[in-house]
């Protein structure tokens, strides 16, 4: 089999299949497999694969027929010009979280507000991405990663040890805010907010793939941004700020919730590219 032929056959077994850009993920298995770049696929259309090259391509086919994600199946993702290692023990990078990641930076740019070393907590760090992003971005703070599953902090670590963070970055095993060791500047936190009654309609992609300790938030999907708004007070400075990732059509409930725990602060919503009210800035 040559390259056209093995291009043309993964995009249309994937197509029927019902994938959606098939031929776009056709060319992304192609290469991986090959180890070359999208240029070199094209530039050597006549080029023969190996028998064991068809062999693993037709293996990462049939895993996304199975719909597993392609992040999975690559073992990367890209997120805020990064890119980071990914497996099944922690939820793929969205890029509307990116928003989350603009928000702190531009809050991070003022003066500490305690005066000293810029601190940050990530809540549910997950992969990382978050707290990654934001230290390559701000290498002066000094960034918390907080997670409550151990295996995620596994993961997060691979890609701390590649952009060499150590020090900068200090992963942390615990229930939202509990193992922080003393306040920070600003909490950052994309916690599970999708409601019980909700999992059963999400893609197979989602629902049979991700862990669903990173997805479940209960039922209103907002159990775990209660326990956050309950800690934070004892476990941010003055004045400082508290950023949160919050699913579609939960502005209003966010925000009564956040006027509930925490009624001396100020809440402004930010839109993602398609609208949808998707951080939220507390200002203490």
């Amino acid at each position: 089999m040559i390259l056209s032929e093995a291009l043309h056959s993964a995009s249309h077994t994937l197509s029927v299949a019902g994938i959606d850009d098939a031929s776009i993920e056709a060319e992304i298995l192609l290469c991986y497999v090959l180890g070359i770049s999208k240029t070199q696929l094209y530039a050597q259309p006549e080029k023969s694969l190996t028998s064991t090259e068809v062999s693993n391509l037709q293996h990462l086919i049939q895993r996304r027929l199975l719909r597993e994600p392609m992040a999975y199946i690559l073992k990367r993702c890209e997120f805020y010009d990064a890119e980071f290692y990914i497996d099944r023990r922690v939820l793929i990078p969205r890029p509307e979280t990116e928003l989350l990641v603009e928000k702190a930076i531009e809050f991070a740019h003022r003066p500490s507000p305690s005066g000293k070393q810029f601190t940050i907590a990530d809540v549910g760090t997950g992969s990382g991405a978050i707290a990654i992003s934001l230290s390559l971005a701000l290498p002066q703070a000094k960034i918390y990663a907080i997670d409550i599953s151990a295996s995620a902090l596994q993961v997060a670590s691979m890609s701390c040890q590649h952009y060499k963070l150590n020090g900068r970055v200090t992963l942390l095993h615990g229930n939202i805010l509990e193992p922080l060791p003393k306040p920070v500047d600003m909490i950052v936190a994309n916690l599970p907010y999708i409601k019980n009654c909700e999992l059963k309609t999400l893609s197979p992609e989602i629902i049979n793939f991700e862990p669903m300790i990173a997805l479940s938030g209960g039922e209103d999907g907002l159990d775990n941004i209660r326990s956050l708004l309950v800690q934070t007070p004892e476990k941010i400075h003055p004045k400082g700020c508290l950023l949160l990732e919050i699913g579609q059509g939960q502005d209003k409930a966010v925000t009564t919730a956040i006027n509930s725990y925490l009624p001396q602060a100020s809440v402004e919503l930010f839109p993602d590219l398609s609208g949808i009210n998707r951080v939220a800035k507390v200002a203490l």
